[in-house]
């Protein structure tokens, strides 16, 4: 059995290989990496968010939209907590969070979803590692400590979140979360969504039963973009990210540089997101899974009693206006994504980074596709970004703010060469191959 997975962790790539070196399909790895995602990106991810699985099986493209959806009770931004989160100690984005902030999640019901489509192994068996890891604890890595530190007034702003996310000695266990973890594993995810966790969560925060019990998975047809010989399948809207790459892309087909590619991008643009996690993998059947996944910043609430940390995506002003209505889906700017040539995959790609995420798999699909470098050095390559006016640059590259070194700012692609099976992480966040 052969395949290969990129990711944003050490830790969620090795979970993902395990599997695959088992027998199990994409979105079995897949699968098992997004629940040990939870645990060591704990601060990025979790079955609180939402997010976009691009499965390519047997040829045929799908979309499963997760993402997070409007509560019957949201009424505005005018209860929301505002959190500075400061990159390098000149560069700050501000969140917006608390409880008012928190919408009906989706995370845990799309892994379901697609693990009964596309799985091949027992749902159960793949939360095994994600469990022992909860418990028994993990070292933190440089990245995943500093994470912790630039977002530690949010995710300690409960005393619930102080007890999660204390750490000690470089490590961290989430007990509660393994008994979550458990549970979800023994009797699937009903639970989160009209049982125990269900009745939890909305005793803390201002979602109701009916919220949860309303969600539904959608499917959709990826967007298709055609540039340089290839094709590109990405997410669709409601969703902004899949679109602007798009519009990226042809440009840079006619012709344009890559920072004008990205003021197209800007001049289009809509939505903002925080935190987030990819996971892109090709199993030996040539079987692809894409998987971008988020809380926003984190909405700082921990359900008591669970580790389960809650989105913040209703802070988003670009995500939600005060007019949404209830049950409606929020957009996004996440963009798991596939290049295919001659109608085979060739790369399987997706980034974290908030706004910057477009602009990171812009790049790294143009340095692939249209420069011909290999994945490991696409990813690896400097970037730019621009936004409101100025084009920011990582050492090697030029724009009117140069930064002293490569930062998570400019994005944390995860990709897979599909004809290789060479993987790359993004060094920007701690990412493994």
């Amino acid at each position: 059995m052969r395949g290969a997975i990129a990711a944003g962790h050490p830790l969620t790539w090795a979970v993902g290989q395990e599997v695959l070196e088992r027998g199990g399909s994409a979105v079995d790895a897949c699968c098992a990496a997004a629940f040990a995602s939870w645990v060591v990106e704990s601060a990025l991810t979790g079955p609180g968010g939402g997010g976009f699985l691009l499965a390519h099986f047997g040829g045929v493209s799908t979309v499963l939209d997760f993402f997070v959806a409007v509560p019957r009770a949201f009424g505005g931004r005018d209860e929301l907590l505002a959190l500075a989160v400061d990159f390098d100690g000149d560069t700050q984005q501000v969140f917006h969070t608390g409880p008012a902030a928190v919408a009906v999640p989706g995370t845990a019901l799309g892994l379901s979803v697609a693990h009964a489509r596309w799985g091949r192994l027992p749902w159960a068996d793949l939360f095994a590692r994600a469990v022992a890891l909860a418990r028994g604890g993990f070292e933190l890595t440089p990245m995943a400590t500093y994470l912790l530190d630039i977002l530690d007034p949010l995710l300690k702003h409960t005393p619930e979140g102080e007890a999660m996310y204390t750490r000690a000695g470089g490590r961290m266990a989430l007990p509660d979360f393994a008994a979550t973890l458990e549970l979800l594993a023994r009797e699937g995810v009903e639970p989160l969504y009209s049982g125990e966790l269900a009745r939890e969560l909305c005793a803390h925060v201002p979602l109701t039963l009916e919220d949860l019990a309303a969600y539904e998975v959608m499917e959709r047809e990826p967007l298709s973009v055609f540039f340089g010989g290839h094709e590109l399948r990405t997410n669709p809207p409601p969703s902004s990210g899949g679109r602007l790459i798009g519009i990226g892309l042809e440009s840079l087909d006619r012709g344009s540089s890559v920072v004008e590619a990205m003021q197209a991008m800007e001049a289009a643009r809509t939505p903002a997101v925080g935190g987030t996690t990819h996971i892109s993998v090709v199993d030996g059947d040539g079987n692809v899974a894409s998987l971008s996944s988020s809380l926003g910043s984190g909405s700082g609430v921990v359900v008591p009693g669970t580790g389960i940390h809650l989105n913040n995506m209703l802070g988003e002003a670009d995500l939600a206006a005060v007019d949404a209505r209830p049950g409606e889906r929020l957009t996004s700017m996440m963009a798991p994504s596939l290049v295919l040539r001659e109608g085979a995959p060739r790369l399987v790609i997706g980034s974290a980074g908030s706004n910057r995420l477009r602009g990171a798999i812009l790049q790294v699909v143009h340095n692939v596709v249209g420069r011909g470098m290999s994945v490991r050095d696409a990813v690896n390559a400097p970037r730019v970004h621009y936004e409101a006016g100025e084009t920011h640059a990582e050492p090697g590259a030029h724009g009117d703010v140069e930064w002293r070194e490569r930062n998570l700012f400019f994005g944390g692609v995860s990709a897979v060469d599909a004809e290789s099976l060479e993987a790359a992480g993004d060094p920007r966040r701690g990412g493994a191959p």
